[in-house]
């Protein structure tokens, strides 16, 4: 059975096996983030409706290729439960592993939101899928 997250004005359903992490959230920021048993997370962060979602991509982008030297990225879009999604694929060597991490961002009617999804080669064949279920229940409010 799937476990739910619905605070912060976003509802989506994670595996039960995951940690939710809400401290970002705790904190006051408008952040959460749900981690494998592996190690791979998927992290949301609400913005003011205002906030540009190209931007957001961009400056997580700059963010990442400065954390990891050598990192590699193209521009990718998506669309999920009707939602386009904009932002990169990072390809980047953490402790001698490939890894990806998938940003993306969109606009709704309340908030400008920015996804991050990072995962080790190996474990994103598997990660993947969840990334977007996840993904596909925040945008549906699903549960």
């Amino acid at each position: 059975m799937p476990a739910v997250f619905d605070k912060l004005g976003i509802r989506f359903m994670y595996p039960d096996n995951w940690t939710l992490d809400e401290q970002e959230a705790i904190a006051g920021n408008n952040s959460v983030t749900v981690y494998s048993p592996g190690g791979a997370f998927w992290s949301v962060v609400l913005h003011d409706r205002s906030a540009d979602p190209k931007k957001l991509a961009a400056e997580t982008l700059n963010a990442l290729k400065a954390e990891y030297e050598g990192s590699e990225a193209e521009p990718a879009s998506e669309e999920v439960a009707g939602q386009e999604l904009r932002g990169y694929d990072v390809n980047f060597f953490y402790l001698d592993l490939t890894n990806t991490a998938l940003i993306r961002s969109f606009r709704t009617a309340d908030a400008t939101c920015l996804i991050l999804c990072q995962a080790e080669d190996r474990e994103l064949v598997t990660a993947g899928p969840v990334f977007r279920a996840m993904t596909m229940s925040l945008l549906t409010g699903s549960s």
